[in-house]
């Protein structure tokens, strides 16, 4: 009802902006009166001046004034507006009256929305965060997709947009199509392993471990399908396998390979490995120490390890490493504890967030 009276109350504000020049015809008419009574007053002076009933010098003066009277009632009077622009303004006024309302509610019925409730707050904030762009890239992208189906490289785009924003069935939809028009390849075989598996709350089940079989028959080095085929062995109970599996895919790795510390993590989860945090000149090193010493120096490292994540801690990989060398020493406490610094340090990035409490998962820490 609020908003009714606020569009009537504009309505008529309209209405009165229109009216209000033409109002002003009728004054400036009689202001055009007032200019003809001083000329007819100046013809009368001259006629008393004529039939000798005025004196010269007092018919000047006369004439004088009246004739200064004349000049300021013409200059603020225009002419005497015809007939028919008297009929012009009374037609625009009842259309003023009558059209604007008519045309106002003639438009706002079609486009506006009278009952649309308020947007809630919530929604807004949500509408501002960075999700946002994912979620309108998604958009454009099924719209596309609708019309052109056969589109490989839109399935390519969209299936990791999907699996980023968790909506892992529908991410293993748009690789299986991206399989499909694109041909097979091992990153996309792995790639459907891993959203199956993400879509089944992170188990390697049969039909994402025959994904990962496809994807190593077709690249035998692939590092994901590898690394799922050793999470499948581990959770058969297989943690030989699986360490094998692992040991072999670290030693084809690049020394800076991202992935490698989740890899060391998930092998020294099943006591195939041991602390990945020393580089291999270290470890060399170490090998020459006195098992005292050898303890010191890892301990050292740690601490310097967990000094320099105060300072950054949006080091994913760091605090996986920490959490990972406190368990190794036999620490779960401080690996609990780095575990709960860690999740407040990224906590405001879900991205690292999301990474980090994976990184945790595997190494038995889900709290």
């Amino acid at each position: 009802m609020t908003l009714w009276f606020v569009f009537a109350l504009m309505t008529v504000a309209a209405i009165f902006a229109v009216l209000w020049p033409l109002g002003r015809g009728g004054r400036a008419e009689n202001q055009g009166s007032e200019v003809a009574v001083y000329k007819d007053k100046l013809a009368e002076i001259e006629r008393d001046l004529a039939a000798g009933l005025i004196a010269a010098p007092e018919a000047e003066a006369a004439r004088v004034e009246i004739s200064r009277r004349l000049l300021a009632a013409a200059g603020s009077a225009p002419a005497r507006e015809p007939a028919s622009g008297l009929k012009w303004r009374r037609a625009a006024a009842v259309l003023a009256l009558v059209g604007l309302p008519l045309v106002a509610i003639g438009v706002y019925i079609p486009l506006g929305s009278p009952r649309l409730e308020d947007f809630p707050l919530a929604q807004r904030a949500r509408g501002s965060a960075p999700g946002m762009g994912l979620e309108n890239l998604v958009v454009q992208v099924e719209q596309h997709l609708e019309k052109n189906p056969t589109d490989g490289r839109g399935w390519n785009v969209l299936a990791p947009v999907l699996e980023r924003l968790g909506r892992f069935d529908e991410a293993a939809r748009a690789y299986r199509n991206s399989i499909t028009y694109n041909g097979e390849s091992a990153e996309r075989r792995s790639d459907l392993g891993e959203a199956i598996s993400a879509a089944a709350g992170g188990v390697v089940t049969a039909e994402a471990k025959t994904e990962f079989e496809r994807a190593r028959a077709l690249n035998v080095d692939d590092p994901k399908a590898n690394y799922f085929l050793g999470i499948a062995a581990e959770q058969d109970g297989r943690k030989d396998d699986a360490a094998t599996i692992w040991r072999s895919v670290l030693a084809k790795a690049p020394a800076d390979a991202p992935w490698r510390p989740l890899v060391q993590s998930a092998l020294a989860r099943v006591g195939g490995g041991t602390m990945p945090a020393l580089s291999d000149d270290t470890i060399a090193a170490s090998k020459d120490m006195s098992e005292g010493d050898r303890g010191t120096m890892i301990r050292g490292m740690v601490e310097r390890l967990a000094t320099r994540l105060k300072q950054n801690g949006d080091d994913v990989d760091g605090w996986l490493r920490l959490v990972r060398a406190y368990l190794v020493m036999g620490e779960r406490d401080k690996a609990m504890g780095a575990s709960s610094d860690a999740r407040q340090a990224v906590a405001n990035d879900a991205g690292r967030l999301r990474q980090l409490n994976e990184g945790l998962k595997n190494l038995g820490l889900d709290g």
